[in-house]
């Protein structure tokens, strides 16, 4: 299939069982029907961080890693 954007071939990889066509040049994605349906189901399942972590506890001496989720780890090409 051609990336509508630009015409590049596009690339079809698997997440988490979410089978994900994007556009290795202009970096497009694009879901199939259902698709979407798939990812926000297994976001809602995607567990929180442990209860009773405090990160204010490190009083500033370590940079605070920015929170990634689901979607991040989906789409990291």
């Amino acid at each position: 299939m051609q990336c509508p954007i630009d015409g590049t071939q596009l690339v079809i990889t698997d997440r988490n069982g979410v089978e994900i066509d994007y556009c290795p040049q202009c970096r497009g994605v694009w879901l199939d029907r259902g698709e979407l349906d798939k990812i926000i189901e297994r976001s809602t399942a995607y567990s929180p961080p442990k209860p009773g972590y405090d990160d204010r506890a490190d009083h500033g001496y370590r940079k605070k890693k920015k929170r990634g989720g689901f979607l991040e780890d989906l789409f990291d090409f």
